[in-house]
């Protein structure tokens, strides 16, 4: 496969508001070469968990708005919600998280959709071509109802993946199903000291999986599907996610859920390298940037992007007082070994992900950076 194209604009500002740059980088990318006309367009990117400060400005997402309205399509912000507890766990909380992080419609010139629906369970199962782990994806059902979709990256570290980057956007638009299959081999557990015994979680399962022979919920992994709809239904947080997939796995996961999205459909790609936390805007709070801010990138191939930004990441100099200043220093190193993200996160490979993904005919890794 030939080398995939990857244009690259610097923060520098002096002339024209960065705003700007990102819009002559998208057009520069070819972003006009696609048929927006009437057609709806999805922008996924991560609204950010409230108390976390490292997710991108909503002034980014209004410029990608802009431009697709400009080109004739009806644009809007998207993202699933999580299955973690935290305050984007089901759709009014998680509107509520994005207008209070700036992503409004007066803010961004466009609407916000939490494509999964009120719990997390509106989904599509989309087939995964060429897939070795989920042959068939649960993706929230908006993002398949979108006729062009777009993406807009916060490039960042990942304690699970090793870096959070266009592969990773892309791939959470899993449903809470989706996403449970993702990070875990599919089964919840329960906590019995959150339960209160209320048997909504029986009401909600098409499978009988639950029992409450102590009072409270019992779950017989036998029967259990998987579907997550317990999680979305419990009032007490009690039933959660085991978190138990291997990190190897995840990623190769997150690159069959990506398939499952760009197939068949005009794609785009837009990823920030700034504010590079040591780990995801799922976070409530993000540390020091461990490098300094390095620019944006577009292209149509997510694989590439990733790797081009991953490259410029490892290129960089560490940031002083950073999480990665620190394991340097500890370490006794004179530079981190290998590169910066398995020195943040030693038991990630972040090569795992794009390997697979181009395995699948994502894209390659082997990249033209063209600068602007």
């Amino acid at each position: 496969m030939a080398a995939s194209k990857v244009y690259f604009t610097d923060f520098s500002a002096r002339k024209e508001p960065l705003q700007r740059k990102l819009y002559r980088l998208m057009v520069a990318a070819g972003i006009k070469n696609m048929d927006f006309e009437n057609k709806f367009t999805c922008i996924k990117l991560h609204l950010g968990e409230p108390g976390n400060l490292g997710y991108l400005r909503p002034n980014y997402a209004k410029t990608v708005a802009d431009l697709v309205k400009e080109l004739g399509g009806k644009p809007f912000l998207s993202d699933a919600n999580t299955l973690y507890v935290g305050r984007r766990k089901n759709a009014l909380e998680h509107l509520e998280a994005a207008y209070e992080n700036g992503f409004s419609p007066f803010s961004t010139g466009c609407h916000v959709i939490i494509a999964d629906g009120l719990k997390g369970t509106d989904e599509v199962e989309v087939p995964v071509a060429g897939a070795e782990y989920c042959p068939t994806a649960k993706i929230g059902r908006a993002f398949m109802d979108a006729d062009v979709f777009l993406s807009l990256t916060h490039f960042k570290g990942h304690q699970s993946t090793g870096f959070g980057g266009c592969l990773k956007n892309i791939g959470m638009v899993g449903s809470r199903a989706g996403k449970m299959e993702m990070h875990s081999r599919g089964i919840p557990s329960v906590n019995a000291k959150k339960c209160v015994g209320c048997r909504i979680c029986g009401q909600n399962c098409a499978h009988g999986a639950f029992s409450y022979d102590s009072g409270k919920a019992s779950l017989d992994e036998g029967k259990c599907t998987g579907c997550g709809r317990c999680i979305a239904h419990c009032p007490t947080d009690a039933i959660q996610c085991k978190w138990d997939e291997a990190r190897s796995v995840l990623s190769k996961k997150v690159a069959e859920y990506t398939k499952a999205v760009v197939d068949g459909r005009p794609c785009f790609h837009v990823t920030l390298v700034m504010d590079v936390s040591p780990t995801c805007d799922c976070d409530t709070c993000n540390d020091l940037p461990v490098i300094p801010d390095v620019g944006m990138f577009a292209s149509f191939d997510p694989v590439a992007l990733d790797q081009a930004c991953a490259d410029a990441v490892n290129a960089q100099t560490v940031a002083k007082g950073s999480l990665l200043d620190e394991i340097v220093r500890e370490q006794g190193l004179d530079k981190p070994k290998g590169e910066y993200f398995r020195t943040m996160h030693p038991d990630t490979r972040w090569e795992d992900g794009l390997e697979h993904a181009e395995k699948l005919g994502l894209g390659t890794r082997e990249y033209e950076l063209i600068e602007i």
